[in-house]
């Protein structure tokens, strides 16, 4: 099939999706550029802005599908270690997601569909700590912050030494259950 026929099939928008997550997971999201897309998906230049306008469309696009797969990965559980298990575990199968996801110099914040998968995240989230300590505000930051920074650090391979050998899930898991002994609870 030529590339002008997946256009005309509706499926520019997904290889060009595809090719952006390839590059942001190999470069980062500085080397993202439309044109570059274009020539990997074997369109012209204005086929992707015609789908995403411009470099930040693009990557609000990358970010609301990151935030609904996110969504699905962390499932209905309401055991904070398990969501943060699975948190750990999503930004490792979606590292360009994950890069993406949560930098709003790189986003349209306003765009609806953003804002509604990043709803659906924060809901699930906020729903798991709400009968967790005195302040569920203090509670979603605590365990997002555990989980995220935990993902964070993995990904960019500060972890690597410590983990000796360890899945990194088993790892989040084991440091969630100490938490509280080192917080002197």
């Amino acid at each position: 099939m030529t590339a002008e026929r997946a256009y005309h099939h509706g499926d520019l928008r997904r290889a060009v999706l595809t090719a952006a997550l390839d590059v942001i997971a190999a470069e980062g999201p500085a080397a993202l550029s439309l044109r570059d897309l274009a020539r990997r998906a074997g369109v012209s230049h204005a086929a992707p802005a015609h789908h995403f306008g411009d470099r930040a469309g693009l990557l609000t696009a990358v970010a609301a599908e990151g935030h609904a797969l996110l969504s699905d990965a962390l499932g209905e559980s309401e055991d904070l270690r398990d969501l943060g298990v699975r948190y750990v575990r999503f930004a490792r199968e979606h590292p360009a997601h994950f890069q993406v996801m949560f930098r709003p110099e790189l986003l349209r914040m306003d765009d609806p569909g953003l804002l509604a998968a990043r709803e659906r995240t924060g809901d699930l989230l906020r729903r798991a700590v709400a009968d967790h300590g005195d302040d569920p505000a203090l509670g979603f930051m605590a365990a997002w912050s555990m989980a995220h920074g935990f993902a964070t650090l993995l990904l960019s391979h500060n972890l690597d030494g410590l983990l000796e050998g360890r899945e990194p899930e088993d790892v989040f898991r084991a440091l969630a259950q100490e938490m509280p002994r080192l917080a002197g609870d």
